[in-house]
């Protein structure tokens, strides 16, 4: 399983959400793939004020802040 966080080096929230993501990748065992926004314009013009965008796939979990619950059921759904 691969997730994608949408990601601005300069940003607080950014780095504080990859490191909470830290315990559920140790625990499950999926790949993160991190895009500064800032490199590519089209991203940077969809995601620009909603970073971190934590996504699966092309669907959002949730944005700004890790909502844990949300990030279970994706990583729980997963396993099945």
């Amino acid at each position: 399983m691969k997730l994608t966080l949408m990601f601005r080096e300069y940003c607080s929230l950014c780095h504080k959400m990859k490191e909470q993501l830290q315990p559920y990748q140790q625990q499950y065992g999926f790949e993160l793939e991190i895009i500064d926004v800032d490199e590519d314009p089209v991203l940077e013009e969809q995601y620009n004020e909603l970073v971190p965008v934590l996504l699966n796939g092309n669907t959002e979990i949730c944005h700004w802040f890790l909502d844990e619950p949300a990030l279970q059921q994706v990583l729980q759904n997963e396993e099945i």
